[in-house]
């Protein structure tokens, strides 16, 4: 089984032409969307966010080289959701490792299939024989593989592309083992299928910078079909971009250039599935931090008008506080096991304006070490995706997604099965701090129309 997996990865796909050249009105956009139980819709009222001027960049090293360094220097580094999935005792993130992966089971599970794909088809053994095409942008190391062997509708192609080339490698190895019984983890962790394991799909991996360069001059990306126009009928049924999108936000240049990606690689009606940190959150945070920096220089302010303050029997600065020619703080937060920091200035009402720029250093115990990323402006983010041609479909933090879908039918007992809580809709296994981390991530879904 081994030998025919990796033959497989290797040898040119078969079946894209057939695929490519589907009937396309099955699978237009219609109202209800999908068969399957959805998400509910969110509704936003057009906006324009975009402001200008934007920042200027600066003459250093990319975030996708800064990202890479890191990977390359430190091949255990992982992003919050892809580690070695078994619940270690000793590991003070177990919990959020499986709840971030069951989320992102849910998102797959939901917004993977076609919209005439009938539930629970694949288990009866009634499909109505189109496979999907995968592209996931940022796959790391492969965690989310065997999530797409459990998909609902079976995958005919998965593509990998990461800018890392260490992480494309441990990719490759992940997809070899799936295909050894004794290698890989089996059905149910990632799905909520059970019983004999499935075909298994063929898939690419490729180094890839996948927000600072186009894909289109990648073979698989031209045999499967590249058009970021709204007539495209070929292409990728779904674009994945999990825990990696915020770094196209250096820059307008690069995340207009990922979201051409994203447009490009779907075909008219594809579904764009990912996580993405949550600005809410930051810009709540940032707001705070400010508000009260304000209120501290403002006593400062007056306790030196009113001379109370003098220079022999000064008090002790407290925290927040400068002393002469002290740098100004910046924001920062986070609890015992996560931390936020701002290097620079920030938006006094949480506000970030322009949208592109606004880097912050994140680090995640046992997983990530002050890794620098950037805010993703929610409103800017969908505004900019609407000039492709995506159309939102779901946006939900979290928690949110955990309250609306843990006495699911399926993603219920997956949860259990995933150890994300106790038996028989026991408590959750993730500790209070575990879901403040989480709470820090959005899932969402756009649909190319």
């Amino acid at each position: 089984m081994p030998t025919a997996c990796m033959r497989r990865s290797e040898e040119p796909c078969r079946r894209l032409s057939s695929h490519a050249n589907r009937s396309a009105p099955a699978l237009a956009l219609a109202s209800p969307r999908r068969s399957a139980k959805p998400f509910a819709k969110d509704k936003f009222s057009a906006t324009e966010m975009l402001q200008r001027p934007l920042l200027p960049l600066l003459p250093s090293k990319t975030i996708a080289d800064v990202v890479i360094t890191t990977l390359s220097a430190n091949t255990t580094t992982m992003f919050p959701s892809e580690a070695a999935s078994g619940r270690t005792t000793d590991s003070k993130i177990k919990g959020l490792r499986v709840f971030n992966n069951w989320i992102k089971s849910c998102l797959i599970q939901r917004y993977s299939p076609d919209e005439d794909h009938a539930p629970g088809s694949r288990e009866m053994g009634r499909t109505s024989g189109k496979e999907l095409l995968i592209l996931d942008m940022g796959c790391g190391k492969g965690g989310d593989l065997n999530k797409w062997q459990q998909a609902p509708q079976a995958v005919q192609l998965y593509v990998g592309l990461d800018p890392a080339d260490v992480s494309i490698e441990q990719a490759r190895g992940r997809y070899r083992n799936m295909g050894n019984p004794r290698g890989g983890r089996g059905g149910g962790r990632g799905g909520h299928h059970r019983g004999p394991p499935a075909r298994m799909f063929d898939a690419r991996f490729h180094v890839k910078d996948c927000f600072g360069e186009t894909i289109e001059d990648l073979e698989i990306i031209q045999q499967v079909g590249f058009d970021p126009s709204p007539m495209n009928r070929r292409g990728f049924d779904v674009v994945s971009m999990m825990f990696s999108m915020h770094y196209a936000f250096e820059s307008e240049k690069n995340a207009r250039n990922m979201l051409r990606n994203v447009a490009g690689a779907l075909k008219k009606g594809g579904r764009f599935i990912g996580c993405i940190p949550n600005s809410d959150v930051l810009g709540e945070h940032v707001r705070k931090f400010n508000t009260k920096a304000a209120e501290r220089r403002e006593a400062k302010k007056k306790e030196e008008e009113e001379g109370k303050a003098k220079a022999e029997d000064a008090p002790e600065p407290e925290d927040g506080e400068l002393e002469e020619g002290e740098a100004e703080p910046s924001a920062e937060w986070g609890n015992s096991i996560y931390r936020v920091r701002f290097p620079g200035a920030t938006p006094e009402d949480g506000v970030f304006r322009p949208a592109f720029g606004w880097k912050y250093n994140f680090f995640l115990d046992e997983a990530v070490e002050e890794v620098p990323e950037y805010v993703v402006p929610w409103e800017a983010f969908r505004a900019l995706a609407e000039d492709y041609n995506l159309e939102l479909q779901y946006h939900r933090t979290f928690p949110e997604i955990w309250e609306a879908e843990k006495d699911d039918p399926e993603l219920g007992p997956l949860s259990e099965r995933m150890r994300v809580r106790e038996p028989n809709g026991g408590p959750l296994l993730v500790s209070d701090d575990e879901m403040e981390a989480a709470s820090f991530y959005i899932g969402f879904c756009f649909y190319k129309v």
